[in-house]
């Protein structure tokens, strides 16, 4: 079966990062992880990704200065940023999908960001 794209997983938590990794690598997905932004960086200079779904509160490299890194350097990759800790007030230049989230859904979004194109964000 043909991979539906490459979805790299920034996230902190290793229950998180490794179960939504099983998860959408039985999707059909191919999926890079990563447990911080500095780790991210490596993943993202090594592979050409389609999707980046990460958290906003990372002990290193994460919160506002990752933010504005995804921002400046990844604009034209389809971003969603996962948080538990951030209000819907905060403004972020993403999508947010808050904590706790369910992987069905997730991969629904995953999905249809996919159909959109290169660049083409919600």
């Amino acid at each position: 079966m043909p991979s539906k794209g490459l979805i790299l997983v920034v996230e902190d938590e290793d229950s998180i990062r490794l179960s939504l990794r099983d998860y959408l690598a039985k999707k059909g997905y191919e999926v890079l992880v990563a447990s911080d932004g500095v780790g991210a960086l490596k993943q993202l200079l090594d592979f050409g990704v389609d999707v980046i779904i990460s958290d906003y509160r990372m002990e290193v490299l994460g919160g506002d200065y990752w933010i504005k890194f995804l921002k400046k350097y990844c604009s034209s990759t389809r971003i969603i940023i996962t948080s538990g800790f951030l209000r819907p007030d905060f403004e972020i230049p993403f999508e947010v999908v808050y904590k706790p989230f369910d992987y069905h859904d997730l991969e629904a979004r995953i999905a249809e960001l996919m159909e959109d194109g290169p660049g083409d964000r919600a």
